[in-house]
């Protein structure tokens, strides 16, 4: 039987309970799923010669740690999927800016490198806005992540001093339809489209994650807005395992959040046929 590694993380050594709906799939395939701890110093099995990055989710905390993992993958022959690549160019949020330029519609957004000299009071009154997200470059899970004002960017600017000088920051006009509508994830599995969930922050919140009250149901989305993902997916060069767009309906057309290229969760609970689609691609490119 042919193996591969699912890497996760110490906190998963098992693989997450969504991830484990894959062994059967994968297993009628004729495919044995081991998990990897990325950062444990272990390669994987000899005969495993795949690696599908699933529940690394701490690399946000050590990502020259978790480049350097990914480069060594590469370099000793091991399939990385997604491909090293296309990992390297989407840990750092500056990725939104080029899918920026190339037309994807995105949320206004102050891009601060790491370094910059910037005052927060002052980029929300350059900007006149009365609401904003600020995030890290460099983060996951809603991590070191939250909604500034003029009247409360005064206090933050210590914290916001903080992420320019670790890994930078950008500023983002709110989008209120995030607490409204809800934030959408299509889940694309070998470039094809799978299914989608919608998720929505608990009220008072702006944030769409479980783990900070949000709650998330599956959900039939409408071909037009997979069209407008697809899209986005396909100006990505590097071929492709999996891929999760985040993103807002404003007016009947897409505002991309993310494009989760490294480690997202899949949702595989959320759709009877949504393991065996992404078993299918795995067996097709691993």
């Amino acid at each position: 039987m042919k193996k591969i590694a699912f890497a996760t993380c110490e906190r998963y050594p098992d693989l997450t309970e969504d991830d484990r709906l894959m062994t059967e799939p994968l297993r009628r395939r004729g495919i044995e799923v081991n998990p990897l701890i990325w950062d444990s110093g272990l390669a994987p099995t000899r005969s495993s010669d795949s690696i599908v990055i699933r529940s690394c989710w701490d690399y946000h905390l050590k990502p020259l740690r978790f480049l350097r993992w990914v480069r060594q993958m590469e370099e000793q022959g091991s399939r990385l999927w997604n491909p090293a690549r296309a990992v390297e160019w989407n840990l750092n949020k500056i990725y939104l800016r080029d899918l920026i330029r190339q037309g994807v519609a995105a949320p206004e957004t102050v891009w601060l490198e790491q370094g910059a000299d910037a005052n927060l009071q002052g980029v929300l009154e350059e900007q006149n806005w009365r609401m904003a997200v600020v995030k890290p470059l460099i983060s996951a899970t809603a991590y070191r992540t939250w909604v500034t004002s003029p009247e409360t960017a005064g206090k933050e600017q210590n914290a916001f001093a903080e992420l320019l000088s670790e890994s930078g920051a950008m500023v983002q006009q709110f989008v209120k339809e995030v607490q409204t509508r809800g934030e959408c994830s299509l889940i694309f599995f070998g470039g094809k489209y799978s299914h989608a969930v919608l998720k929505k922050p608990k009220t008072g919140d702006f944030r769409v994650q479980e783990e900070y009250g949000g709650e998330s149901k599956s959900v039939t989305a409408a071909a037009s807005l997979i069209e407008q993902a697809r899209r986005i997916i396909e100006l990505i060069p590097d071929r492709l395992l999996f891929a999760r767009v985040d993103a807002v309906e404003v007016n009947g057309a897409l505002q991309l959040m993310e494009l989760e290229l490294i480690e997202p969760f899949l949702f595989l609970y959320a759709d009877p046929l949504a393991a065996d689609r992404f078993a299918d691609a795995i067996v097709s490119l691993c």
